[in-house]
């Protein structure tokens, strides 16, 4: 990791505020009443103001400068466009926010009213995340949206009039009820709605989400009997795969499809380690420590933190975020299958000029191993996922856990 790829700092702001909660999902999110909009946002700016000494006294470096903005959620775009101008603007009074940084928000079709959309161009969003996840009206419906096809088609033509054109529509293989002839009609109309990125994801059924909690009990009402096979599914991304490439959504990560030059620059940071800051419930942020001078040796140490996901607990502030120091090792193995999760592979040489020869050999033998069973590809010094190794990817992840076991020096610890 060089120093250069560390200057910059991603935000991300959680906003957990939904209209419904969907049959499906474990987030921490929910439907709560609006009186909290306000509290919340005055907790995030607090935290936001506060988070340069938290990060100084905990020994890591927080770059001022900014250049990718993520509001995730929940549904964002449910803030008072007043509350989205006090949010934005706090960004700016407390980071150096780059002339070209990518700014998204993530939108329910069908929730974002035309005083919020003019709020959103006014505080330099030029990325929108759409959720649709089904354009079968009654999928999408069952699932626990509340939109329709036409409601989408309306929101992409209102953010491009708006002037907002770097758009990515969310799809989901495996929701209840769903057929490949219904999937294949969800991405015939994604591929004609002209969008430059897609995210599509295989259902994963969470026992701590609705639809999960019926799947274990046998339930009805959220339709989990007509949940497809794993088998299905997997079938269905293979199918995902391969009609978006035929129409130039080419896949550059497990989950993500774009056109050129449309790749989501902050979500790649996650997955290249790039340094981020994470504001509001449940976020997570990711930062290293500033100790170079002090002791090289502490300053290979990264530091991970998530908030609580008790929005009672935020609002009261009464939350200390959960903090972990990754040593090399661990840093190692997250370098394994963060870096895998993207087409691009890893590069063997930039590993071991971060961790060293010895760190990086034991990998190699699992390398080979997964390689000769059609999981990995080996070429030019770069590994890759094969298409059977992107279905069965976390048991890929899992074989590079634990290799790079080492004495664990004293992390960095807390500055008073």
């Amino acid at each position: 990791m060089t120093a250069d790829r560390d200057n910059a700092l991603g935000l991300y702001v959680s906003i957990p505020f939904c209209q419904s909660k969907c049959t499906y999902c474990n987030f921490a999110s929910g439907v709560y009443p609006a009186s909290d909009h306000a509290r919340y946002v005055d907790r995030v700016i607090e935290d936001m103001a506060s988070s340069r000494k938290w990060a100084a006294g905990m020994g890591t470096a927080l770059p001022r400068r900014v250049d990718t903005v993520y509001l995730g959620g929940g549904t964002p775009s449910l803030l008072a466009p007043n509350l989205l101008g006090r949010l934005f603007g706090a960004i700016r009074s407390e980071f150096d926010l780059d002339p070209d940084a990518e700014i998204t928000v993530e939108c329910a079709p069908g929730q974002l009213a035309d005083d919020t959309l003019a709020a959103l161009v006014a505080a330099g969003v030029n990325r929108v995340s759409l959720g649709v996840q089904s354009f079968i009206d009654r999928e999408a419906q069952a699932s626990g949206r509340l939109h329709s096809r036409r409601i989408v088609a309306e929101d992409l033509r209102r953010l491009r009039a708006a002037g907002i054109a770097n758009l990515n529509v969310d799809l989901i293989a495996g929701l209840a009820g769903q057929t490949f002839d219904s999937w294949q009609e969800s991405l015939d109309v994604l591929i004609d709605s002209g969008v430059p990125h897609a995210s599509v994801y295989m259902l994963e059924v969470d026992e701590d989400s609705r639809l999960g909690r019926e799947m274990l009990a046998g339930g009805t009402r959220y339709r989990a009997g007509l949940v497809p096979s794993d088998d299905t599914i997997a079938r269905m991304y293979a199918q995902a795969i391969e009609r978006l490439a035929t129409a130039g959504l080419i896949q550059y990560e497990i989950s993500n499809f774009c056109r050129p030059g449309f790749a989501s620059r902050h979500n790649l940071r996650y997955w290249q380690r790039r340094p981020y800051l994470g504001l509001g419930l449940d976020a997570s942020s990711m930062l290293r420590s500033a100790l170079d001078e002090a002791d090289p040796a502490q300053a290979r140490y990264v530091l991970r933190s998530t908030t609580t996901d008790d929005l009672a607990a935020f609002l009261e502030g009464l939350q200390t975020p959960e903090t972990t120091w990754l040593s090399p090792s661990s840093q190692l193995e997250e370098a394994w299958f963060l870096g895998l999760r993207l087409n691009s592979g890893v590069e063997i040489a930039t590993l071991q000029r971060e961790f060293g020869l010895a760190a990086v050999a034991p990998a190699l033998e699992v390398v080979a191993r997964l390689a000769e069973s059609g999981m990995l590809e080996f070429a030019r010094g770069t590994v890759r996922l094969t298409a059977q190794g992107q279905l069965l990817s976390n048991d890929v992840f899992q074989e590079f856990l634990g290799l790079a076991a080492e004495a664990e020096p004293v992390p960095p610890v807390e500055v008073s």
